[in-house]
C-alpha cells in the first residue's frame, strides 16, 4: 500500500504510540465505532432498495417518529459495542434510559454516548444525515456503569466525532490532539485520511439558522442575525451568506470546513433549546474547540455545562470563535 495512504486504523495506532502506557483498548473502541459507521453507511446507500426508508411506527423518547433507518443505526451502534468488554455503559438519543452492558461480557473503563442518526427526518428526501458520538472515561469504580458516568461535562471527554453520510461517507473525530477527517473508500471498505488537522478557516463564509422561526426569537437573536447579514447600521460587518440544510451534522460539517456559525437558539416555543446536550452539543463543541472554534449556549461555553439528565436540551451557537463570542455579546445586550 502507498505510504501516503493512511487508514483510520493506522492513524489511531500512530496516535496511541504517543502514550507509552496505552493498552490499546481505547484505540479498539474508536475502531469499533468506525466499523459500526461502515455498516450504517452501507445501509443508507441501499435504503431505498431494501424497504428501510420510511417510518418504523414507533415514537422515540424525544417524542419523535422513529424512521426505520433510525432503528437500524441505533441497534447497530449498540450491537457493535455491547460485547467487547471495553465499555461500562452506553446512552443513546433513541433510548429513554442508559444502556447496560449484557451480563457475562464484562465491563470496561469507557462510556459511549451517541445520536445514532442525526437529521433522520431528511432520510426520505436524500439529504445528508449523520452519527454523532462521544467517549468518556467512567467515573464509577467498577461493575456496571451508572447514569452519572454518562452525565459528564464536555471538559472530561476522551474523544468525540461524527460520521456524515452524503455524496461520500466521512468520519471526523478528535481525541484532543486536533481534528482529523477520513473518507470511506467503498472499493476497499476502509476509511482513509483525507482531511488531516482540520482548522476552521479564519474568514467565515456562512451563517446557518432556520429563519422560519424568527417570529419566536428573542431580540438578541434577531439583532445578531441582522448583524451577520451586514444590516446592523450601528455595527456594520461584511455580510455572510445564509446556508441551512436542517441536518445538524451536515450544517456543522460545512461550516467546519468553510468557516461560519450554526445556531439553534432558545425561543418562545422551546425556552430550553431544542438540541440534545450530551448527544449533539457537547461532542460537536469539543470538535469545534479542537479545530480552533467555540460553542456556547449563548451565555457560557457548552463544554462547561453540567448535564442534569440524559435528554437535556440546550440552545447552541457553534463555529468561528469570534462569531460565537459576538452572539454572546448580543445575548447579553438585548436578551436571549
Amino acid at each position: 500500500m502507498d505510504e501516503q495512504i493512511i487508514t483510520i486504523e493506522r492513524h489511531i495506532i500512530e496516535q496511541q504510540r504517543e502514550y507509552p502506557g496505552a493498552t490499546g483498548v481505547f484505540s479498539d473502541l474508536l475502531y469499533d465505532v468506525a466499523l459500526a459507521a461502515k455498516i450504517i453507511a452501507r445501509e443508507t446507500t441501499r435504503a431505498g432498495l431494501v424497504e428501510i426508508l420510511g417510518l418504523a411506527g414507533k415514537i422515540n423518547v424525544q417524542g419523535e417518529q422513529q424512521m426505520k433507518l433510525d432503528v437500524f443505526a441505533n441497534e447497530t451502534m449498540i450491537r457493535m459495542n455491547s460485547y467487547t468488554g471495553r465499555l461500562a455503559v452506553m446512552a443513546s438519543e433513541e433510548e429513554e434510559d442508559i444502556i447496560p452492558i449484557p451480563k457475562g461480557y464484562g465491563t470496561g473503563k469507557y462510556v459511549l454516548v451517541f445520536d445514532p442518526l442525526d437529521g433522520s427526518s431528511n432520510i426520505d428526501v436524500n439529504v445528508s444525515i449523520g452519527t454523532i458520538f462521544a467517549i468518556y472515561r467512567r467515573l464509577s469504580a467498577e461493575g456496571p456503569g451508572t447514569l452519572e458516568d454518562c452525565l459528564q461535562k464536555g471538559r472530561h471527554l476522551a474523544a468525540a466525532g461524527y460520521v456524515i453520510y452524503g455524496s461520500s461517507t466521512m468520519m471526523v473525530y478528535t481525541t484532543g490532539q486536533g481534528v482529523h477527517g477520513f473518507t470511506l473508500d467503498p472499493s476497499v471498505g476502509e476509511f482513509l485520511l483525507s482531511h488531516p488537522n482540520i482548522r476552521i478557516p479564519a474568514r467565515p463564509k456562512y451563517y446557518s439558522v432556520n429563519q422560519g422561526y424568527e417570529q419566536y426569537w428573542s431580540a438578541g437573536v434577531r439583532r445578531f442575525t441582522r448583524w451577520l447579514q451586514g444590516m446592523d447600521q450601528e455595527d456594520p460587518c461584511e455580510p455572510l451568506s445564509g446556508r441551512y440544510i436542517g441536518s445538524l451534522v451536515a450544517d456543522f460539517h460545512r461550516n467546519l470546513l468553510e468557516g461560519g456559525i450554526y445556531y439553534y437558539p432558545a425561543d418562545t416555543r422551546k425556552p430550553g433549546g431544542k438540541l440534545r446536550l450530551i448527544y449533539e452539543a457537547i461532542p460537536l463543541a469539543f470538535i469545534a474547540e479542537q479545530a480552533g472554534g467555540y460553542a456556547s449556549d449563548g451565555h457560557r461555553n457548552i463544554l462547561d455545562v453540567q448535564p442534569e439528565s440524559l435528554h437535556q436540551r440546550t440552545p447552541l451557537f457553534i463555529g468561528n470563535r469570534e462569531l460565537v463570542e459576538k452572539a454572546e455579546e448580543f445575548m447579553r445586550a438585548y436578551g436571549g
